[in-house]
């Protein structure tokens, strides 16, 4: 049986009003961990970096601003179904991306397949494995 689900989508990573590039964005999604959806950005001459959040929050920021914290999701256009504003921040630092909603859409869609919204706490053996599942996510905030 399929575990995940990964797709690829070209962001635009705006640097500034005058200056934004595509860049390929991967998104994963893994029912070892059904609550997260993991983006791994693909900056030119830089490590790529992952982020991890709720599968929620960007089902939510698609139709609506959404998030608290170091994510913040929000359609830029709230009356039809175009682009999405994902903001990432660290501290004082700032990374803006926008990206068209049908690829994300797709991709939920996708991982809805997998394990449906709602039905991840009784998916498999996930509250056996939560301390495994933590784990691994501080790990990956620690590598980054």
């Amino acid at each position: 049986m399929r575990e995940s689900v990964q797709a690829e989508v070209l962001m635009s990573f705006l640097v500034s009003e005058e200056l934004s590039f595509r860049i390929p964005v991967e998104l994963r999604y893994d029912s070892r961990d059904p609550y997260a959806v993991r983006m791994t950005f693909h900056l030119p001459g830089d490590t790529p970096v992952t982020w991890a959040f709720g599968r929620e929050l960007l089902i939510d920021g698609i139709n609506r601003p959404s998030g608290d914290g170091d994510v913040h999701i929000a359609p830029t256009a709230p009356e039809d179904l175009a682009d999405v504003a994902i903001r990432l921040q660290v501290g004082s630092d700032r990374a803006l991306f926008r990206v068209s909603a049908p690829p994300l859409v797709a991709f939920l869609d996708r991982t809805d397949k997998l394990v449906p919204l709602g039905q991840e706490r009784t998916w498999g053996d996930f509250e056996d494995n939560l301390e495994a599942a933590l784990g691994r996510i501080l790990a990956e905030e620690n590598a980054g």
